[in-house]
């Protein structure tokens, strides 16, 4: 499970990284992937890598902080649905209208958190002596 967290890790620093140095192509995935399926499978993913998460924080350097982020990325996953697509497509609109230097900010923060995540679960727990 541990491997299965950090890849995912890997995965949000690697989206995070893609819309640092190149905003537009980051947008331009955000755009084709609303669709009502995606929308579905986008809930799922997060509701799964949420759970991940809260099954390795235990072993993590920073078991709070990922049960923290576990929890977010499972309510994240079950409110996803309810928004739907029309309120995707207007929070995407939103983004592209704040230029280029906010969504790279943005992206950074992902990428920052992909990183701290691969982190936390490198190395073992320490415990205060």
């Amino acid at each position: 499970m541990k491997i299965l967290a950090m890849a995912l890790g890997f995965m949000v620093a690697t989206i995070g990284a893609v819309g640092v140095v190149a905003p537009d192509v980051l947008l331009e995935l955000g755009e084709s992937l609303l669709t009502p399926t995606v929308l579905y499978i986008a809930a799922a993913v997060r509701v799964i890598f949420g759970a991940v998460l809260l099954w390795v924080a235990p072993a993590s350097r920073t078991p709070k902080t990922l049960r923290v982020f576990g929890v977010l990325l499972v309510f994240a996953g079950v409110i996803t649905p309810s928004i739907g697509i029309e309120h995707s497509r207007v929070m995407l609109d939103w983004l592209l209208s704040q230029g280029p230097l906010i969504i790279r900010a943005w992206a950074g923060v992902a990428a920052v958190l992909g990183l701290f995540i691969v982190y936390a679960l490198t190395g073992p727990r320490r415990f205060a002596a």
